[in-house]
């Protein structure tokens, strides 16, 4: 918990999310995990982790709001244990649902620009495409995919899971996201202190590269200094 504190400290973060299905696991007898995220500091974002299916993942979104954290949800509605990839159909059937009872409802997703967009439609908050499987530290493995998602959409769009180290969150930044979240990265690094600091400034670096534009990709070199008025010696 006191790695966890720290490195959410030197993150810079004003979100973090919390599984509701396991507030209560590997906390000291007599706390809850909201013990160690002040309300005055972070927004709380109750999600539906180990939820499979539609079910589920609403009747955990509601236990949330009754545990009063509030009508923000991250919704995941998962395939399977193994790959922990979003249900598609089931994910699109809870978010109706629960933009319907007056959720906010930011929505984990696969990178299919298609379902992005059904997701938005149906009025949810923000769609957070799955750059690699949860866990997984592959990074961004289709940015053409994000980058159909950003052109398309209307509504902030946050890269979420995969991310392995600090140049997957710059990358992700560079293509025009919003935001990412992360967790792995950061929990499972050498010095989860040290990466949620890597983390920062990766943020901070790739989102100044995107409002600042990169130079377009050539085939052949172009050179930088001019060359007019140049008088060439014997």
């Amino acid at each position: 918990m006191e790695s966890m504190v720290e490195s959410l400290e030197v993150s810079g973060t004003q979100c973090v999310t919390v599984a509701v299905r396991r507030m209560q696991l590997g906390v000291p007898e007599g706390k809850t995990l909201l013990d160690y995220l002040p309300r005055d500091k972070y927004v709380l974002l109750p999600n539906t982790a180990g939820c499979f299916d539609a079910d589920h993942a609403v009747r955990t979104a509601r236990l949330g709001r009754e545990l009063g954290i509030g009508d923000l949800v991250k919704l995941e509605v998962l395939a399977d244990p193994k790959t922990l990839l979003p249900e598609p159909i089931g994910t699109l059937e809870a978010a109706k649902t629960l933009v319907k009872e007056g959720f906010t409802v930011l929505c984990y997703t696969n990178d299919d620009p298609v379902l992005a967009k059904r997701l938005e439609d149906v009025g949810v908050a923000s769609v957070m495409p799955a750059g690699a499987p949860i866990g997984s530290g592959q990074g961004i493995q289709n940015p053409n995919n994000i980058r159909i998602i950003l052109e398309r959409a209307s509504v902030p769009i946050i890269v979420d899971a995969g991310v392995g180290t600090a140049s997957d969150v710059a990358f992700a930044f560079e293509l025009g996201a919003e935001g990412v979240l992360l967790n792995t990265g950061v929990a499972l690094a050498n010095e989860p202190v040290r990466m949620a600091r890597a983390m920062k400034a990766a943020a901070e670096a790739g989102r100044d590269a995107f409002l600042a534009g990169r130079i377009p990709k050539r085939l052949y070199a172009s050179a930088s200094s001019p060359t007019s008025g140049v008088i060439a010696g014997e």
